[in-house]
């Protein structure tokens, strides 16, 4: 019970505020939610970051109901599914057929039988002790995977020499999230939920370090055309706030997938 305990006042201060920061960059991508129900239309934007973020989430949550005690992860995480359920749904309703029918396929293929394949395995295979360890494994990998994302963000914003869709204040979310995430996992004594945080701060400063150097620079146009469409993957979408507290989405200024771990 480390996680709610009170006996580990800073390990609550942390979850607690990991909780906070994790919740307002779920609520990221409501700003293109909200264009796509005035317009009717998705616009070009992608589902895949939703959708993983909901797999994540989901992941987190099997994660702390096997270890029990993890109240501050089940919370945000619960959260996420919901919100990002709300955002598939929504994606659904406004989509073309053919996005409609791809944004099905991987629901199905990711957060059923994925899913429903490690429920399995690790319910059936594995007892005790040793079902926490691999779970905990199966989560540092699947958010290490995640984590990697933004490096085609950062090519492009290099390439292009543009900050157009990696927003600072996002990016200084998500870094905040899983520098908080990191020391909860570390004072829980919980390395699952602090190493993947390890790679969301250093993804999150390389970011902000990119959008300093590139601020004021001038934008290479013929780059920045031929990129628009391909990048209308929001800036909110930079958040698959992976948190591990949630894979923290929830994320390029509209799909930059970056984890805030905040396991989320």
């Amino acid at each position: 019970m480390a996680g709610l305990s009170l006996e580990h006042p800073w390990a609550f201060a942390f979850g607690l505020l990991g909780n906070i920061i994790s919740f307002t960059s779920l609520l990221a991508p409501i700003p293109t939610f909200y264009r796509i129900f005035k317009s009717k239309s998705t616009e070009g934007f992608q589902s895949v970051p939703y959708v993983v973020a909901l797999f994540s989430a989901m992941l987190w949550i099997f994660y702390a109901l096997v270890k029990t005690g993890e109240g501050l992860l089940i919370s945000i995480n619960a959260a996420g599914c919901v919100i990002e359920t709300v955002y598939i749904v929504m994606y659904l309703v406004y989509a073309p057929r053919k996005a409609k029918i791809f944004t099905a396929k991987i629901v199905v293929l990711l957060n059923v039988a994925g899913f429903g394949l490690i429920l399995l395995l690790t319910l059936f295979a594995f007892h005790g002790e040793t079902r926490v360890i691999s779970l905990g494994w199966i989560c540092v990998g699947f958010s290490v995977c995640v984590f990697v994302a933004p490096l085609s963000i950062i090519g492009r914003v290099i390439k292009t020499k543009s900050v157009e869709y990696m927003p600072f204040s996002l990016s200084l979310t998500l870094t905040l999230s899983a520098v908080v995430w990191f020391l909860y996992g570390l004072l829980i004594k919980d390395k699952y939920v602090a190493l993947p945080n390890i790679l969301g701060f250093t993804f999150g400063m390389i970011q902000m370090v990119l959008y300093m150097f590139y601020m004021n620079a001038t934008p290479v146009v013929s780059d920045l055309k031929e990129g628009k469409e391909g990048l209308k993957m929001s800036a909110e979408e930079h958040v698959v706030v992976i948190n591990v507290a949630f894979l923290e989405g929830h994320a390029c200024r509209e799909n930059n997938i970056v984890g805030g771990l905040a396991i989320k």
